[in-house]
């Protein structure tokens, strides 16, 4: 369980890779086994040249820590410290210390340095892990000195937190009355935890994988809920957390990480220095047992909660494998297709796919994980020498295998509501174990916690960068625009991106008529899964996996950059290959474009069931963001188009389709839409690649544009307000600048937006809730301004009202690229108070109650998103997708630093002022009375 799962952070995808073996591996091969450094010992030093990197392994001499550092030339550096948590009750343990060590340490004693380290540090990435045998640290930064703050903060938390009993019940469970302050309302629990895995037992996948592990490997760890049962977790103690702190996160117990370009020796010396000093070897005794196989075969059945956007919640659903031989064997091309996975997730490996912690921590060798190309050679040798290999592992592992276990899982009406009676009873239990003495130190307890989260904290203990640490001007990508077929316009980025090829499209929806629009979702999903030309559905697919690095198809909905009554509809190709492969990717392009199959009914329909129940299953992890989509759709154009596409109408729409007995009447709307989309018509594109490829990259996408079929007759746009932004560039490759490209935008000049309130009646313990406001768009002056409000709102008021004293997951407020200030919650046992909380914080920032130090930490925590670093495979793809140019950015970037506390408070009293602009509302989430009451919701 992620600290902040589900919530819109800054991810580990976002790369910058500079792909050159340089000084960085001839440094770190110079290395010599045995060799001392600041308290370790280098034990191993592996040259991986596929990967460009040089694995060094090391333990630290009196603790015995262990030590891995993946020496390579890229500026995103990522540090991590792992422990091996091993609970044995489902009390939630590791994961409540996990949020409890980051909220305050001996070094760093202020309440919650790591949220306040999120504004004062240019990090790509920040979090933590609780899974189920261990618990991860990690972070990542372009910075040095950042590094080292984020280092120092990390390390002080990890083995010196403070532990305090209220930083225990805020973020683990407490008991506490309804309001806080009137003891005469009833008791209940909470806590961040609590409600965070209440929220994530309502997603029926994770309930199904949960059962899984436990009842597969029950005679240890694994049979126990590492992120806490709801109805276990008020049995942890305070003192049970500290001593699960004292026996598991020792040194002894401990696997360091880093990676990247940054000196090895300086890391060392900080961890030695800073922690591992201060300790002793010790025997940790957290080794795990190995599994007792089974004689026999077993089953299990559980229940899970029926969702009201589910497909068939009646049915039951029986989820069991069987294990098949045939004399044929394995397909040599079925090989082939795995290994071609292999290779072209190696090629296109990013810092993410280094994923070593689950082997490193059952005391596996991690840097025999990243010898991928080794291991390809090995298999090949063994199938080479033995024929049937494989066959003889499938008959170890599976036939011959007694220890199987067969799960069904079957939706129950009533399961929500038998939880609420078993939370019920389990309060009523532990409110009537208390003396009148003990109901009185609780109220006074709750007061207490009160206090303290709204007590303004001093967080001059905190290391932080200042703004004149930020790069005032952002590098430009060298961009290249030629025009292909005579017409089309396609944008060349030449990058480093390892031998691969990365492709996109957007062809306009411009002239798709309306009664169409609701399936086009639909048809991005399964357009790529229904076989084409000579290919059936089977052998498209192996095609796809053997040629390509994946295809896939989405609808593409863009706000324009200076109009919020603008905006661009399509639909988004994107594919990658290896370099040898792009004429057979893009051949597979042309036979979807001008072949696609459309015949097989039964498979459709299985496509659809599937296409329906990921839809309802993602609701509990994105709850925040449907809420979002629908409280935006009534304020801009765009905003209904949106919830159309990817909000839960499409949701609805999905559930409805899945549940026809004849599905015919949606499979013959796939062709129409085919007439409109798959063409040159209204159509652009770009490429990635190698310099050296992209030669033979322009001569594909010429052949691919030129064998597709254009419109026979001139389709006018469905809506008459068109218009081309900006004119095109003339004919021939060149240099592109920031006003060249053509984007066909819909502008409705006389749209008016108007306010709209739904609740979404769901099944659900917690609420997801959302209000946004129409602002300005990106190019506006305001923009920057509202931008920066937004996480001094999140950081000073919203995060300590909502989460903290709130007990949601998380909360905030973002600002989007379409001009919607949007509000949020997540996993939130509130909804109308939430509303409320919303409302005092723009009152908050009108009122000014900020300081310049608050500002300037607002402003590092934009720019660490802004500059977050993009893979060889991203760049210029702000400029193809969204049409904001690196000249754009750039005047934005100077707009940011300009940013005052004057602007703030006049951009909170000019947008976010009861009355100034449309505010749109919704919340995903239980039956609530006073929603009930109020005539103005819409309720669905």
């Amino acid at each position: 369980m992620s600290r902040f799962s589900g919530l819109p952070l800054r991810t580990l995808s976002q790369k910058s890779w500079r792909w050159k073996s340089g000084s960085v591996n001839e440094r770190a091969l110079q290395y010599k086994i045995g060799e001392r450094i600041h308290g370790f010992t280098v034990n191993q030093v592996t040259a991986v040249p596929e990967l460009f990197l040089t694995a060094v392994k090391l333990s630290h001499e009196n603790t015995g820590a262990k030590y891995l550092h993946v020496a390579r030339e890229d500026s995103n550096n990522l540090f991590s410290v792992q422990f091996r948590t091993t609970p044995l009750d489902s009390t939630g343990v590791p994961h409540i210390l996990e949020h409890t060590v980051l909220c305050g340490s001996q070094k760093y004693p202020c309440r919650d340095p790591f949220f306040k380290m999120l504004n004062r540090s240019l990090s790509t990435f920040m979090n933590a892990f609780t899974a189920s045998d261990y618990t991860l640290y990690p972070f990542s930064t372009q910075n040095p000195k950042d590094f080292q703050n984020l280092l120092s903060v990390y390390l002080d938390a990890a083995f010196f937190p403070c532990l305090r009993q209220l930083d225990f019940w805020q973020e683990g469970w407490r008991l506490e009355h309804e309001n806080p302050t009137d003891p005469q309302t009833p008791l209940v629990f909470k806590g961040i935890v609590f409600n965070e895995m209440k929220g994530a037992f309502t997603d029926n996948e994770r309930l199904f994988s949960q059962h899984l592990q436990n009842k597969l490997l029950p005679d240890h760890t694994y049979a126990v809920i590492s992120g806490g049962d709801p109805l276990s977790i008020p049995d942890l103690t305070w003192e049970q957390l500290k001593q699960f702190h004292a026996t598991h996160y020792h040194p002894s117990n401990a696997r360091f990480f880093t990676y990247g370009n940054f000196p090895l020796e300086q890391h060392l010396k900080q961890i030695h220095e800073e922690a591992l000093t201060k300790f002793h070897r010790i025997e940790p005794n957290t080794a795990i047992p190995v599994q007792q196989l089974w004689d026999n075969p077993r089953e299990h059945h559980v229940k899970c909660g029926s969702d009201s956007f589910a497909t068939d919640p009646t049915k039951q659903t029986i989820i069991s494998v069987s294990f098949l031989l045939t004399e044929k064997g394995f397909e040599e091309e079925r090989i082939e297709l795995l290994l071609h996975k292999i290779e072209s997730r190696m090629k296109a490996s990013s810092l993410s796919s280094f994923g070593t912690s689950s082997c490193w921590n059952h005391e596996g060798d991690p840097v025999e994980l990243l010898k991928i190309a080794d291991k390809v050679t090995q298999f090949r040798q063994h199938l080479k020498e033995n024929p049937t290999f494989l066959q003889e592992k499938v008959k170890q592992y599976f036939k011959d295998n007694p220890h199987r276990l067969t799960l069904s899982m079957s939706p129950d009406e009533s399961y929500y509501e038998k939880q609420a009676k078993l939370e019920a009873e389990k309060l009523k239990q532990k409110v009537n174990t208390l003396s009148e003495e003990e109901k009185k130190q609780t109220y006074e307890k709750g007061l207490e916690l009160i206090a303290l989260q709204s007590k303004p904290q001093d967080t001059s203990c905190l290391p932080a960068l200042k703004v004149s640490d930020i790069a005032p001007t952002i590098p430009f990508t060298e961009l290249e625009m030629a025009f292909a077929a005579d017409e089309i316009p396609v944008q060349y980025c030449a990058q480093p991106t390892n031998g691969m090829v990365y492709f996109r499209a957007v062809s306009s929806l411009n002239t798709l008529p309306e009664e169409l629009k609701p399936y086009v979702p639909l048809f991005c999903s399964v357009i790529t899964k229904m076989g084409c030309g000579a290919l059936g559905y089977r052998e498209q697919a192996q095609q796809i996996e053997l040629k390509t690095g994946g295809m896939s198809v989405s609808p593409h909905i863009i706000p324009d950059d200076s109009h919020l009554d603008a905006y661009e509809q399509g639909v988004l190709f994107s594919s990658l290959c290896l370099d040898r492969n792009l004429p057979d990717m893009m051949h597979l392009w042309s036979e979807i474009f001008n072949n696609p199959h459309f015949e097989e009914e039964e498979h459709f329909r299985v496509l659809v069931k599937m296409t329906a129940q990921e839809l309802s299953n993602g609701i509990p992890d994105s709850g925040h963001l449907y809420a979002s989509v629908r409280a935006s759709k009534t304020l801009t154009p765009a905003g209904e188009l949106q919830e159309m596409f990817i909000g839960m109408d499409q949701v609805k729409l999905m559930k409805r389709i899945a549940e026809m007995s004849d599905i015919k009447p949606v499979l013959r709307k796939l062709p129409r839409i085919k007439k409109y989309l798959l063409n040159s018509d209204n159509m652009r594109c770009s490429v990635n690649a190698t310099p050296q490829q992209m030669s033979q990259a322009s001569k594909e996408i010429e052949n691919f544009l030129k064998g597709i079929t254009r419109s026979k007759k001139e389709r006018k746009p469905v809506r008459p307000h068109v218009i081309e932004s900006p004119e095109p560039v003339p004919v021939g490759r060149e240099r592109l600048n920031c006003s060249q490209i053509t984007r066909k935008l819909i502008t409705e000049p006389t749209f008016k937006p108007c306010q709209m309130k739904t609740h979404f009646l769901l099944p659900f313990p917690v609420n997801y809730v959302g209000e946004c406001i129409r602002t300005v768009p990106y190019t506006a002056p305001d923009y920057a301004s509202l931008q920066i409000l937004a996480r001094l709102m999140t950081a000073k008021f919203l995060h300590r009202e909502i989460r903290e004293k709130g007990g949601a997951y998380g909360g905030g407020a973002t600002l989007s690229h379409s001009g919607i200030f949007t509000f949020y919650s997540y996993r939130d046992p509130n909804s109308i108070s939430t509303f409320s909380t919303f409302e005092k914080a723009a009152e908050w920032a009108q009122s000014g109650e900020f300081a310049q130090q608050d500002i300037d930490e607002a402003k590092l925590a934009v720019f660490a998103a802004v500059d977050a670093p993009i893979a060889p495979s991203d760049k210029g793809m702000n400029h193809f997708l969204n049409g904001i140019s690196d000249e754009m950015k750039q005047r934005h970037r100077e707009q940011l630093f300009a940013v005052s506390s004057d602007h703030l408070i006049d951009v909170a009293n000019k947008y976010l002022a009861g009355g100034k602009s449309t505010h749109g509302l919704a919340v995903l989430g239980p039956e609530n009375p006073h929603i009930a009451k109020d005539p103005s919701w819409v309720k669905r």
